[in-house]
């Protein structure tokens, strides 16, 4: 879970001032939602998507010379909501990020940085047309649109097929699917010795863990809800207890390890399972490995299975001054054709409905995909508003002491997170 850190971003912090050519001033809008012209995007620095970018502003530029689009990786700094809060400050924004974090959005559009896309003529329409209900969860309290939902990589259990064989168990079909059987398999795994953790999910105090451990098998129980819900905290309920209870035990039992394991515990052997999205798939390409979906108490049919969606969004910030061009490139990087191109180059989920189906010959040629196509029309995004980083990180505060390290009853602990959330999220 380590290789987590090169996906998703840390806490948006204080931003220092960055020396990058400003475009304007300031968190107030400067552009017009009909201006034409050209304009400059970011997308993010690994590799697939870099090549995808720049194939996809080629195709553009040949087409539309008066509006051309310079793109460029997301300047180098501690994190990507660092170094785009900074640009919010120093007025200095892209008119596109394709990098955006959700957890971040709701404070980036209180410092007064991002347009809503709702305000363009077809905004919702193209948003909800593209991706459905899934749409809804990336509304602020409103309604409105300030990012564009745009990728998802579900999470679900991979699972080392060679050290389940190694311990006597079923590879092929093995006993994971509720939560008796997952502790029993995991417990099979470390008694036989084949690995020193059954799995090992970053027991860190950072906010964003919460989602690669309590978040994804609570969004399977409760039948996909969010963390927050119409400004109440949903988690302390019995959904919720039963799945922090759960985590509790593989850290009683010495199943998941309380400490960090600096290096990827998956690839070296360190632990059996791991909570990962499609970018596994070419991560763990020398291990061989199945994938399940995230367990539930009484095992929940794979077809009816939530997670968490570990989503990147597209946000389009008020510095920009050709936002018609930029509405326009927007909808062109997400055409249908080109979320295939992306979905090919990167083998991550574009957010659309019916994906599966309107992707089915690249699904048949990359089964290993398959099953993140399925369960990408089944996610759960992070709770929106401004405070949904302080929001996440009272839960993992109180996630860390009574679940991880086993201090004080965990029924407590999460009512306890719930009213300090449910402060955070009345808070404007």
């Amino acid at each position: 879970m380590q290789r987590r850190t090169k996906f998703i971003g840390a806490a948006v912090v204080a931003a220092a001032m960055i020396g990058l050519t400003a475009c304007s001033g300031g968190g107030s809008s400067s552009g017009s939602l009909t201006a034409k012209g050209p304009i400059k995007i970011w997308y993010s620095n690994n590799e697939q998507e870099v090549a995808w970018g720049k194939a996809t502003v080629a195709a553009w530029n040949k087409d539309h010379p008066d509006e051309k689009v310079t793109g460029q990786e997301i300047p180098a700094g501690k994190t990507s909501e660092e170094v785009i809060g900074a640009s919010i400050t120093a007025g200095n924004s892209p008119c596109l990020v394709y990098n955006t974090a959700p957890s971040a959005v709701g404070q980036w559009v209180k410092q007064g940085g991002m347009v809503d896309l709702s305000k363009f003529s077809d905004g919702a329409k193209y948003i909800e047309a593209r991706s459905g209900s899934q749409a809804d969860q990336y509304k602020d309290a409103g309604g409105e649109y300030y990012q564009f939902p745009w990728k998802s990589n579900p999470v679900m259990i991979f699972y080392n097929k060679d050290l389940f064989k190694k311990a006597g168990l079923d590879a092929d079909n093995p006993k994971l699917s509720t939560y008796a059987d997952f502790t029993a398999t995991a417990k099979t795994l470390v008694d036989k010795g084949v690995a020193p953790n059954a799995i090992l999910p970053a027991p860190t105090s950072e906010f964003f863990q919460m989602s690669f451990d309590f978040y994804p098998l609570y969004a399977a129980e409760s039948g996909g809800t969010q963390l927050v819900k119409d400004g109440k905290s949903t988690f302390n309920d019995q959904a919720g207890y039963d799945a922090a209870n759960f985590w509790r035990t593989l850290y009683a039992d010495k199943l998941a390890g309380q400490e960090k394991y600096q290096g990827d515990a998956f690839a070296d052997g360190k632990a059996a399972m791991a909570i990962v999205g499609p970018w596994a798939v070419s991560v763990y390409k020398d291990v061989n490995w199945g994938s399940v979906p995230v367990p539930t108490k009484n095992g929940t049919a794979a077809d009816k299975t939530y997670t968490f969606s570990d989503a990147k969004n597209v946000g389009m910030f008020t510095a920009c001054q050709n936002q018609g061009t930029a509405w326009d490139f927007l909808k062109f990087s997400t055409s249908t054709a080109n979320d295939q191109k992306f979905l090919e180059t990167t083998g991550q989920m574009p957010m659309r409905t019916d994906l599966a189906t309107t992707y089915a010959d690249y699904f048949s040629k990359n089964p290993s995909y398959k099953l993140f196509g399925d369960q990408a029309s089944r996610t759960v995004e992070v709770p929106s508003g401004p405070n949904t980083v302080a929001e996440m990180q009272a839960f993992r505060d109180a996630w860390s002491d009574s679940v991880i390290f086993g201090k004080g009853d965990v029924k407590t602990s999460l009512d306890d997170a719930a009213t300090k959330i449910d402060q955070l999220a009345a808070e404007k």
